[in-house]
């Protein structure tokens, strides 16, 4: 029998593992270990857990199709998962574990140990690239280096990429009996899943839900996308983050499927901004390939050492809460805490402004977020809290700050995204409600916790410094 360990992969379509494993020809068996107290290291948003949970159910259906069953344990720890797996290899008489790798360190750690405890029982042990659609370590420059900046990155990427194919699943030979204590593994609600659960209604598990998702995008917003996917208060985003970071979806789906809508007819602006959406997950996953440090909480650049973080908890809490009194700020956030997302170009906005107005440390808002979002990945949110604090991998210098008040003028003007989520200045015309402190009846709403033209220049002798010192 094959055993395919299961992580951040959980689908049956387009799964290299599963599909290796199933290629033997010899009954497969497929393994998924929660890890709660990992998790709760890790950040992971209650959100996110329940999203995972309700897609094991899906998963199991899909992968019972080809005679696969699921099997379920529970765990504190990576360390502690690395026994349970050798003993479930060892009750099924697996002779084969069959795994997707992942980038970052603790992953990559747990991964070599297996494979060494696989070699010392004299276990096969396979693992693939199959998280990104470009292999981390084959996009290179001419000096054999990783990429440091995105655009040239893209530039390499693009020219080394050639649009996927998906891999039909094939089918498992008949499925080999499972023993008693086996069967007791099976995934069902009555298995212990100890980790904080907030509801993901809103979000579709099963596979033909989050495939017409991808489709319809693709087939109705994404011409579109260049004009629409900073308005807050538009739908002109894809909505596809939760499922490419729990592995519902992978990237080569995506890809597949913008090539197939783009095949008669020349890529459209939209389809082009949306595909380097994708290169930028590529990038981040790349990063911290090449860069484990990433993964330790270090800024990429050595020089942001120096910076002298400012850190107020009153301010931080306040930030958290979205009462700072800049309302695209405050509206952003609340989204956040209120439905597990946020909006990519709000992402940047509130970014900006803890670090580079409250000057507080990116580190405390890249938690926060991992937190809180449902689609919180390691690297993409690591890559865009470095990225908006200029800490990161970026081609443009520090000094580049996000005004709240004109982002909020410019990505949400009549100002439809404030009145949802702080409705306490719906109240106010279409001008005022970016600037509530000029108005001349009395609100309920906070005045702004700080001065936004003060505390830029604030910002920028703090990085000068910092520079000065490396």
């Amino acid at each position: 029998m094959k055993l395919v360990w299961l992580r951040r992969d959980l689908r049956s379509i387009d799964n290299t593992a599963l599909n290796r494993a199933l290629e033997s020809g010899e009954p497969v068996a497929a393994l998924f270990i929660a890890t709660p107290k990992q998790w709760e290291r890790h950040d992971m948003a209650p959100v996110q857990a329940d999203l995972l949970y309700r897609r094991l159910f899906e998963l199991q259906k899909e992968l019972d199709k080809y005679d696969v069953p699921l099997l379920y344990r529970q765990c504190d720890d990576f360390t502690q998962s690395l026994d349970l797996v050798m003993d479930v290899a060892s009750e099924l008489t697996a002779d084969h574990i069959f795994v997707n790798k992942e980038y970052e360190i603790n992953e990559t750690l747990r991964d070599e140990r297996a494979a060494q405890l696989c070699h010392d029982a004299k276990i096969g042990w396979s693992q693939f690239d199959d998280k990104c659609v470009m292999t981390p370590g084959t996009v290179l420059n001419q000096q054999g280096e990783y990429f440091k900046v995105f655009t040239p990155f893209k530039k390499a990427w693009l020219k080394k990429m050639s649009w996927p194919t998906i891999a039909k699943t094939v089918s498992a030979s008949q499925r080999a009996p499972l023993s008693n204590m086996a069967q007791q593994w099976l995934w069902s609600k009555d298995q212990a899943f100890d980790y904080p659960r907030v509801d993901s209604r809103d979000y579709a598990v099963d596979f033909d839900s989050i495939r017409q998702q991808l489709r319809a995008f693709c087939q109705q917003a994404m011409d579109e996308y260049h004009t629409q996917r900073d308005f807050p208060a538009e739908d002109g985003t894809s909505l596809l983050s939760p499922y490419l970071t729990i592995g519902a979806l992978s990237p080569r789906q995506c890809m597949a499927r913008l090539h197939e809508e783009t095949l008669s007819r020349p890529m459209s602006e939209g389809a082009t901004t949306w595909l380097s959406e994708v290169i930028w997950r590529e990038f981040y996953q790349h990063l911290v390939y090449f860069e484990p440090r990433l993964c330790k909480g270090e800024n990429f650049h050595r020089w942001a050492n120096h910076i002298h973080w400012q850190h107020n908890d009153d301010y931080f809490q306040t930030w958290c809460q979205g009462r700072t009194g800049y309302p695209i700020v405050d509206a952003a956030m609340r989204q956040l805490n209120h439905t597990g997302w946020m909006h990519n170009r709000l992402r940047m906005i509130v970014a900006s402004f803890l670090t580079k107005d409250l000057h507080i440390h990116w580190h405390h808002g890249e938690r926060y977020f991992m937190r809180q979002l449902v689609d919180g990945d390691y690297a993409s949110n690591n890559g865009g809290w470095q990225w908006c604090a200029s800490t990161g991998c970026d081609g443009q210098p520090y000094f580049r700050i996000f005004n709240p008040t004109t982002q909020s003028e410019k990505f949400d003007p009549t100002g439809k995204f404030i009145r949802r989520w702080v409705p306490e200045l719906s109240e106010l015309d279409n001008k005022t409600i970016h600037q509530p402190w000029k108005a001349t009846q009395t609100l309920n709403y906070p005045k702004p916790i700080v001065d936004h033209k003060a505390e830029r220049e604030v910002t920028l002798s703090l990085y000068k410094q910092a520079k000065g010192n490396e």
